[in-house]
């Protein structure tokens, strides 16, 4: 033993503390804060009880039954196991102890958050270590992380209180196993922008595929949750949920993303023709009312008959689909084209799913990505500036209303 050691067992004793044998100079601060520690679990037990083991006192109200472990207590000097009395009537636990309940709860925040932000279980249990704590295994993790089920399904099965004019569609896929296998899981996403002109994540849900049964199965939950007055839906042209939607929203408009169909279109091109084409399209998208579009986009096709015939027809069977955003209010064209407002989510989807790879099941991804998908809501929800102004949506919802100078309608897109 060192003089250290002698020294430190020395200053125990003197203290009062008695230590049942020498402890090495390693190991002697934390079996002097477990002596600390049950020597005030025993003594507030006392107090409780109204007697100290085997005394015989009129102020006795409970009697000791044994003693039971309970968690470790996690220290900067390791975890220290400590005991408690068993009683007859009821139950004790160390009032000091639930003061330590607050740093639980952070560590658990701790936890939860750079599990939401994408860090890998292995990672968390680097950053817990970190902390000064004892690792925490990927199980444990998992069962913590469970705790963010209590915020994400009020979240999703929340009501939809305000008319939705505008709505984006669109899935992205994910690996989860099922009964020892993996497989591929279709997450459907719907952003709405509402009469107030904010984007909001109306809703979200897992399935196996993106057939028409599953789409028609979510739209008609946000239907129930509240969705009203949609008078335009955004997406791809995906036959299942095109046949969704004109089922479940047949009172509103279907505009195909631009996007999606121009990559289409030039899949039908010669590689070394894809850059005049291209050009030639993009003046219909370029025309400042329908009508004019629709005039461009007949003259385009004719340019295009004798080299590309089946592209022609392509590009003229699309027109309802690929204009329809231009019987809204001009100040909203260059957002409602397209479901790139919704791609930038798919691609945060990704990000933090990227990380996981393949989930452990359903509940796992909805967990995660509901999390996720909440933080962006509550972003969009206290951004200083809507994502359309409100005289922009007055062209829409109340044309007598809006001034003749509709200002800035579009904010920045974060």
């Amino acid at each position: 033993m060192t003089e250290i050691s002698k020294a430190l067992n020395e200053y125990a004793r003197n203290a009062g503390l008695t230590l049942p044998k020498p402890v090495a100079e390693e190991d002697w601060l934390k079996r002097v804060v477990e002596m600390v520690l049950q020597a005030l679990i025993d003594g507030e037990a006392t107090s409780v009880i109204g007697a100290s083991r085997y005394e015989r006192t009129e102020e006795r109200t409970n009697h000791r039954n044994g003693r039971r472990e309970i968690e470790p207590f996690r220290s900067r000097v390791g975890e220290i196991a400590l005991s408690v009395p068993k009683l007859r009537k009821g139950s004790y636990y160390p009032s000091f102890l639930d003061a330590r309940k607050p740093v639980e709860r952070a560590l658990l925040t701790t936890i939860q958050t750079a599990y939401v932000a994408g860090v890998s279980t292995r990672r968390v249990d680097e950053l817990v270590q970190a902390l000064g704590l004892t690792g925490i295994d990927k199980s444990a993790v998992s069962r913590i992380c469970k705790e963010l089920d209590d915020a994400v399904k009020p979240f999703r099965e929340r009501a939809l209180e305000i008319e939705y004019p505008y709505v984006f569609l669109d899935a992205v896929y994910l690996k989860a196993r099922q009964n020892n296998r993996t497989l591929g899981r279709a997450l459907v996403i719907a952003i709405g922008v509402g009469a107030n002109g904010r984007r909001e994540i109306l809703g979200f849900e897992l399935g196996p595929s993106e057939e028409e049964a599953f789409w028609l199965q979510f739209l008609r939950g946000l239907i129930r949750r509240g969705l009203r007055g949609t008078q335009l839906v955004i997406s791809d042209a995906h036959e299942g949920l095109k046949g969704a939607i004109s089922k479940a929203l047949p009172g509103s408009v279907w505009q195909r993303c631009r996007v999606h169909f121009m990559r289409n279109l030039l899949g039908r091109i010669p590689h070394a023709d894809k850059p005049v084409v291209a050009a030639m399209v993009r003046t219909v998208f370029a025309q400042p009312n329908r009508e004019s579009a629709d005039i461009q986009l007949e003259e385009i096709a004719k340019r295009m008959e004798k080299r590309w015939p089946d592209v022609a027809n392509y590009l003229r069977n699309a027109d309802d689909e690929i204009l329809a955003y231009m019987a809204f209010p001009s100040a909203h064209w260059t957002r409602l084209y397209s479901t790139n407002s919704l791609e930038r989510v798919n691609r945060e989807v990704r990000r933090r799913s990227d990380v996981v790879q393949v989930f452990p099941d359903d509940a796992s991804i909805l967990r995660l990505i509901g999390t996720v998908l909440m933080d962006i809501s509550d972003e969009w929800a206290v951004d200083e500036r809507p994502y359309f102004s409100q005289n922009s949506m007055r062209l829409l919802l109340a044309p007598e209303m809006a001034t003749t100078e509709p200002g800035p309608a579009l904010a920045p897109v974060r």
